[in-house]
């Protein structure tokens, strides 16, 4: 058991001595990085159309993106804003 672990953690890829062979190992490496890119380039193209697609369609209803909030206060003299209440961590020990 111990001699089918060495074997296969040690595998090391050897170019083939054969230079018609090489050659061909070669093209296949370029080819298949070539395809990545490809396809790489095809989704990035693919979500800007999607993007750009839904925003031309947003605008051309009248939708606007206002995530749930009031456009404005009703009073000129109110300042809104969010807050967290932070409490003091109780002391345990006495003084």
């Amino acid at each position: 058991m111990q001699s089918f672990r060495y074997r296969f953690s040690r595998f090391e890829f050897r170019r083939p001595r054969n230079p018609l062979l090489r050659l061909g190992v070669a093209l296949l490496g370029i080819a298949v990085l070539a395809m990545l890119l490809v396809f790489g380039l095809f989704i990035g193209l693919a979500m800007l159309a999607f993007t750009a697609t839904r925003r031309l369609a947003a605008a051309l209803m009248g939708v606007h993106r206002q995530g749930g909030h009031r456009t404005g206060p009703d009073d000129a003299h109110v300042i809104e804003g969010e807050y967290d209440v932070v409490r003091k961590p109780h002391d345990f020990l006495p003084r």
